[in-house]
């Protein structure tokens, strides 16, 4: 029995038929043919089952052809497409079961028929011959062999083969949607219980999700399959068995950079001295999608596409002598580390090739350095211990050496290591953290790795020839990190270096991170956010100096409303802030000076903007995009501000310029009413005597000019008086592992509700 089954979509009164070579089906006769059936709950799939005997079929071809056709209610009909037809294989030895016929949709014929058995048949195993082997498969649905002709796709084909030639057994564990994760929880569980001699491990990059991940998330996808790969061939050699990879195969989704990571991954998987069943020369168009003709669907390969992958198989990988096989599976068991330089004095290196570690010791009583420049010790490490290019980290680092080095492409320590007297180190290859089970990649753009190793650890990964800023601003980092629990994570190797503190909140990361070259850091927990004091820093003008020197710290976050304005009167700061920034950037009481190329504010007379009017526009007779832009930005600057009162536990202010002292006054009464209790200072630096300033609360002065001008028109300038800020601040306790830092967009949960100033 045949059940063929097409999706159409059809009007009111059609129906679907179907028309073909024998006479069951009408002998394209479409006056007889089949009417197909469909229902409310399948539609729009229709269906018919036929008994096809295999006597209406010739015995010199044992297919039969047809096409559907469409039904019109006045008995017009329309076949679904002129020239080639359908077609499928007649299976005589299947004459009790039913064989669904997955026709695809109406008017989409492809060249190659997919059925399949409506109910599981039993399969009679091939026995293995006397001298054969087991081999195991082990993959996903392409290696189950989905879509092609009763699911008999590279995998049946092999099986036949290698029974035929060398009297092998091939059992097929395969199982659909199956991913690197997935496969190495079912490894111990159904392949270890086979005793295999060899393993097939087949899996594909589609089904880690390449094709439809985020691009941002693109990397990290093929960095865990890459990973897991790596692990499946470890278990596999654990179990005393020969590993095969089953290679990569197209999507037929995959564009430009997809293309690229396929063939990145490809050409890295033929370097791991594993064997490759390479099938990209066979259904590949070059661009990373299907040759034309190979495919069933975007994913899978039709009957014709699983026989090109067949035959792309050097079968000559099977044929293996068992006792030399027994032999192999010795050493496979056994994890073997190899010597790979010793000098006289005590200075060793081994390497498990397996793992792709290396082991360093120094027995001796001196320091070694292994350094680019050290030829013959590079030469050594090149040529045996195999290396994988990447960073490696230590297991346990002792104080005072350096917990991770890099390798280069050619298997040779790019890194200066210090070894001192009496050190037993092994360094692993941060590549295997990336697997499933190992860590959770939280991000990976192909140069910096943020892991998840548990609840209490962040492992950092810097593969790149640069120093990474890891910062709340950048989008897609921050909001990976909401994945740790909440509180403060240091590095404990460097706790008392800068910009080693990571701050994290249920919104994610809250803090700058610098990460060296070519580095692994490990961040691990410390305390909950709550047990530090977070200090925000608020500049309140009168220039842009104060942000200027924050730069140069790298102390900076998102713009405030001050930053990038003039405010020469202290009292109109002190007015926008206790009025939460209502009219600031209110149209109405803004002009343009053509002749100073600034804007002016009518109410507050000491308030102006220089940074607003792009190149390309023109002030004098339209101001409305000029406007429109400072509500957009002014609006975020000052819920930013608002946000940080909020939220921070104290509150540096620092304003540049002078004032007297009755404005100074009036501005702390309006914090202390703004900050409702919350610990404040104000930074006042001005060319103006200390003494005018005593006795102020909350007040700290400094007798000094920071001149903007003369910052940008000298870079001596600025670096000098970067550093008088920053000694302010650590006299102040003010570090970047106490800052508080601003989110770009604030949680609206948080945000302070402003008055709407609507443009006329």
């Amino acid at each position: 029995m045949y059940r063929f089954q097409v999706i159409a979509q059809t009007k009111a009164g059609y129906s679907i038929g179907i028309v073909g070579s024998t006479p069951e089906l009408g002998l394209w006769d479409f006056n007889k043919a089949v009417r197909l059936t469909t229902n409310s709950a399948g539609y729009p799939l229709w269906w018919a089952d036929i008994k096809i005997p295999s006597s209406s079929v010739p015995q010199d071809r044992q297919t039969i052809e047809y096409k559907y056709i469409l039904i019109a209610p006045n008995g017009w009909v329309e076949w679904e497409g002129w020239g080639t037809n359908r077609w499928l294989p007649i299976e005589s030895d299947y004459h009790e079961s039913t064989i669904i016929v997955d026709d695809s949709s109406f008017g989409n014929i492809p060249p190659y028929p997919y059925g399949y058995f409506k109910e599981s048949v039993p399969k009679i195993p091939l026995t293995k011959g006397e001298s054969g082997l087991k081999i195991v498969v082990i993959g996903s649905s392409v290696a189950l062999g989905c879509s092609a002709w009763l699911l008999k796709g590279w995998a049946g084909h092999l099986e036949e083969t290698l029974h035929q030639k060398y009297g092998h057994q091939l059992v097929n564990l395969s199982e659909l949607g199956a991913n690197v994760s997935t496969t190495i929880d079912r490894f111990p569980l159904v392949v270890a219980p086979q005793q295999p001699d060899i393993v097939i491990i087949a899996l594909s990059l589609g089904n880690e999700g390449l094709a439809y991940c985020p691009p941002s998330q693109r990397r990290a996808v093929q960095r865990r399959f890459e990973s897991g790969l790596q692990q499946l061939i470890k278990m596999t050699k654990e179990l005393g068995a020969i590993p095969i990879l089953g290679g990569l195969y197209p999507h037929g989704d995959y564009k430009y950079e997809h293309n690229w990571l396929l063939k990145d991954t490809h050409k890295r998987m033929v370097n791991w001295d594993v064997p490759v069943l390479d099938w990209l020369g066979a259904v590949d168009d070059s661009m990373g999608r299907w040759k034309p003709g190979t495919s069933f669907d975007l994913a899978h390969p039709n009957g014709f596409g699983h026989q090109l992958m067949y035959e792309a198989i050097n079968l000559s990988i099977f044929d293996i002598d068992k006792d030399k096989l027994t032999k192999e599976k010795e050493l496979l068991i056994q994890k073997q580390e190899l010597p790979i330089y010793r000098d006289n004095w005590g200075f060793h290196l081994f390497t498990c090739k397996e793992e792709k570690s290396l082991r360093i010791i120094n027995t001796s009583k001196h320091t070694y350095t292994i350094a680019p420049y050290w030829e013959e010790l590079q030469t050594a490490i090149q040529s045996k211990a195999g290396l994988m290019s990447g960073i490696y980290i230590a297991k346990n680092p002792p104080a005072g050496t350096l917990p991770f080095f890099a390798v280069k492409e050619d298997g040779t320590i790019e890194t200066t290591i210090d070894i001192p007297p009496e050190t037993d180190i092994e360094y692993s290859p941060t590549f295997h953290l990336f697997a499933p089970k190992v860590s959770q990649v939280l991000f990976y753009d192909g140069n910096l790795g943020l892991l998840k190793e548990s609840d209490s650890a962040l492992r950092v990964i810097n593969e790149s020839n640069n120093e990474y800023n890891i910062h709340p601003m950048w989008k897609e980092v921050r909001k990976a990190l909401k994945e740790m629990p909440p509180g403060v994570y240091d590095d404990p190797l460097n706790p008392d270096a800068p910009f080693t503190t990571m701050m994290i909140s249920k919104d994610g990361l809250e803090s700058r991170v610098k990460v060296l070259p070519k580095s692994s850091v490990l961040f691990q927990y410390k305390c909950k956010l709550s047990d530090i004091s977070r200090v925000a820093i608020l500049p309140l003008g009168d220039r842009c100096a104060a942000r200027m020197l924050l730069y140069k710290m790298q102390y900076d976050g998102p713009a405030f409303p001050f930053d990038l304005t003039r405010t020469t009167n202290l009292g109109d700061v002190a007015d926008i802030i206790l009025n939460n920034f209502s009219d600031m950037w209110n149209p109405n009481l803004l002009h343009y000076n053509a002749e100073e190329k600034r804007i002016y504010h009518r109410k507050w007379s000491g308030l102006s903007f220089a940074h607003e009017v792009e190149d390309d526009e023109d002030p004098v007779n339209n101001m409305f995009p000029i406007y429109e832009r400072m509500r957009t930005r002014y609006t975020a600057r000052s819920e930013r501000f608002q946000y940080t009162l909020k939220n921070c536990d104290e509150v540096l202010f620092i304003r540049t310029g002078g004032t007297n002292r009755d404005y100074l006054l009036d501005l702390v009464n309006k914090l202390e009413e703004k900050c409702q209790g919350k610990p404040f200072r104000i930074l006042l630096i001005s060319l103006q005597s200390s003494e005018e300033f005593a006795d102020i609360p909350h007040v700290i002065h400094y007798d000094l000019e920071f001149n903007p001008d003369k910052m940008y028109a000298d870079l001596g300038y600025w670096m000098y008086c970067t550093e008088i800020m920053r000694g302010m601040l650590e006299s102040l306790g003010v570090s970047s592992k106490n800052l508080f830092w601003c989110p770009p967009n604030p949680p609206k949960d948080n945000r302070k509700v402003l008055e709407t100033v609507v443009i006329g």
